[in-house]
């Protein structure tokens, strides 16, 4: 195996192992520092306003290539696990057939929807690579990981061992995890078919580098003299864009795998410094496009028709699962924005929905919405207060947002970050209809917003004291009024701030000694 092609795949691997580790530990056994790999993904980064991450890999690829498709973006090493699976069965039954070939390169789509990524934050939030690898780890393949754990505990107490636990998943959503699928279909039969097609046609991140590859410093080209045409190159190449035949190798649309270098025995590819000259640039351009074969353009429209199929018909889908899978009984007009995404305005713009604080949230309170709030706020999270609360303290979400479309927040901000206000309806309390004592929402107030005052002889019911509530969720949550709730959360639009609440004092009752 050649040199360059091994420090890719151990790299390649560490990274996705790191990653989908990190999706899919429920447990919390990871370091939540861990997060700081995903700043190195390019959209996160351009969301998030990390310039110099940017720069690095406009650079980068300026110097070596789109090395980021093959070393770092998760999607594309996902798509790498399919191609391998697939071409490892081909092979076996005909170790002469041709898997890849090479196909002239499309032009016209990959650009359009670069340009609409730009324009429109959803067209963005569909394509992105990084967010769609998420919703796939976060929406099924951390549930897997949880169904074996759940096998695994059943078979230990059979034998008396307790080492591992049951564990119920709250924050998959219908909507996220039918979207979830498709992306996944849409990867594997476009890695089985076509190889790394869905990155130089549909990916906006390929497309951008794709541009920025033009003018690599470092690139694959042959050796003529060492060439024998054997094609062995081409039959590997998974982003089909070596032709051997003409001993060309279409190097914006190379994801600098390596497999080429490697598949050759005689030395008929190099990976070196060619710079492309103005001159041999300009002649590039004036080449006149060559039309289809006709072999081809039945799998292209395949193609176009299958991932137009599936873009297109997403939101459709979509909107028939805008009522919330713990159905939620409280209808709201705005989500629960998490804590650190300040208004919603902003949260729309810089979230990709790649679902990391859902499954980092301890109390599972964050899920993918649908369509409920329109298709700006598509697949984005909602706190949702039916199965558990916001903990007071808690500032997880926010500290492993990559996007920075929740800010982090320190524990004295977090406290004082109004993201509702509760709201008590008396006429379904259980003191008003059963004229019984409750109080649970009282107890469960962490700033003391709800206190239980004087209502009919000696029975009390809830008030709501508005400046002083962050909007928790912990009243909401453990309110035991059915099929409504008597006290829920109303959203801010934009999160405000609040006095740091000034707990009543204990009065200190002095004990008195009887001498026995």
């Amino acid at each position: 195996m050649n040199i360059l092609k091994t420090a890719r795949v151990i790299a390649a691997s560490l990274f996705f192992l790191l990653t989908t580790l990190f999706f899919v530990d429920f447990r919390g056994i990871l370091p939540n520092e861990i997060h700081s790999l995903f700043h190195l993904q390019l959209v996160p980064a351009i969301l998030g306003g990390m310039i110099f991450i940017v720069v690095f890999w406009i650079l980068f690829t300026l110097l070596f290539g789109r090395i980021y498709c093959s070393f770092i973006c998760p999607a594309g090493i996902l798509q790498d696990f399919f191609i391998r699976i697939s071409k490892r069965g081909k092979l076996k039954k005909n170790k002469q057939k041709r898997w890849f070939s090479y196909k002239k390169p499309q032009n016209i789509l990959p650009f359009i929807l670069l340009g609409l990524s730009v324009a429109l934050p959803n067209v963005l939030l569909l394509l992105d690579p990084y967010s769609n690898f998420g919703r796939i780890a976060a929406n099924l393949f951390q549930p897997t990981v949880v169904f074996v754990n759940n096998l695994l505990t059943d078979g230990l107490m059979l034998v008396n061992n307790y080492t591992l636990y049951h564990v119920t998943i709250a924050n998959v959503t219908l909507s996220a995890l039918i979207i979830s699928i498709l992306i996944l279909l849409l990867f594997v039969v476009l890695s089985v078919t076509r190889g790394r097609l869905f990155c130089n046609t549909l990916c906006p991140v390929g497309s951008s580098l794709r541009l920025i590859s033009h003018f690599s410093l470092f690139r694959i080209t042959f050796n003529k003299e060492a060439c024998n045409s054997c094609g062995q190159c081409e039959r590997v190449c998974k982003s089909e864009c070596i032709n051997s035949k003409e001993q060309k190798a279409d190097v914006p649309r190379c994801v600098n795998c390596f497999n080429c270098l490697s598949s050759c025995k005689k030395g008929g590819l190099k990976y070196q410094f060619n710079p492309v000259s103005l001159k041999q640039f300009q002649k590039k351009k004036q080449e006149p496009r060559m039309k289809i074969d006709n072999q081809e353009s039945p799998s292209r429209r395949n193609f176009l028709s299958l991932s137009a199929s599936i873009l297109t018909t997403t939101p459709f889908v979509l909107s028939g699962c805008t009522k919330n899978s713990n159905n939620q009984e409280h209808v709201r007009n705005q989500p629960i924005l998490p804590p650190g995404a300040k208004n919603i305005k902003r949260f729309e713009e810089k979230c990709s929905a790649c679902h990391l604080c859902v499954v980092k949230c301890p109390n599972q309170i964050i899920q993918p919405s649908g369509l409920r709030y329109g298709f700006d706020y598509l697949l984005k999270p909602q706190l949702v207060y039916t199965k558990g609360y916001c903990n007071y303290e808690c500032t997880i979400c926010s500290e492993v947002c990559p996007n920075h479309a929740l800010v982090p927040l320190a524990k004295e901000e977090k406290i004082t970050t109004q993201l509702g206000i509760a709201k008590f309806e008396r006429e379904r309390c259980v003191v008003y209809i059963d004229e019984t004592d409750c109080g649970a929402c009282s107890e469960h107030c962490p700033t003391q917003a709800v206190k239980m005052i004087p209502y009919k002889d000696s029975l009390r019911i809830p008030h709501v004291t508005p400046d002083i509530c962050v909007g928790c969720g912990g009243c909401e949550y453990i309110c035991p009024a059915r099929p409504q709730r008597a006290i829920h959360i109303i959203a801010n639009a934009t999160h405000q701030k609040v006095e740091k609440p000034e707990y009543e004092k204990v009065e200190e009752v002095e004990e008195i000694d009887f001498g026995f």
